[in-house]
């Protein structure tokens, strides 16, 4: 391939060249929405992110944190938080609260995979001392069965 062009005008067209070789003109325009680059078709709809091309936010990198630091540990890569916070470099306090991620409810749970909870919860309000029964720390929060928190 030569080389690529992007034309934001136009109409579709396929070109024949005289050595065989086939040239096709789709109009598409780039567009940039929360710091993503989306790809708008003629008919003015986005095409859909691929999964690897979209960023994990910040909550959803540390639930992930949680669940892989939980896996260490009981599978006995880790003998302990503090081995394990060694080994990573990284305060044991910070483990801990990372690892409370992983007692959430799995609505909640879904709902930071998802980026369907309220924008005004944090990774903070989670980690730090997270409710036992799953029906509190909806209410905490304010999603599920628990009254809504004013936005």
């Amino acid at each position: 391939m030569n080389g690529i062009r992007i034309r934001k005008t136009g109409a579709p067209d396929v070109i024949a060249a005289s050595d065989g070789r086939l040239t096709l003109s789709v109009p598409i325009q780039i567009k940039r929405r929360s710091g993503r680059k989306l790809v708008t078709l003629p008919g003015g709809e986005a095409a859909e992110p691929r999964p690897w091309d979209v960023a994990a936010t910040p909550m959803q990198l540390a639930l992930a944190r949680g669940y892989r630091w939980l896996a260490m540990l009981e599978s006995g890569e880790a003998k302990s938080i503090t081995e394990l916070a060694a080994r990573e470099k990284i305060d044991n306090s910070y483990m801990c609260r990372m690892l409370n991620l992983t007692t959430l409810a799995p609505d909640i749970v879904a709902a930071i995979l998802d980026e369907t909870l309220p924008h005004y919860v944090t990774v903070h309000e989670l980690a730090i001392s997270p409710p036992v029964v799953w029906e509190e720390q909806r209410a905490r929060i304010g999603v599920g069965g628990g009254e809504k928190r004013p936005e």
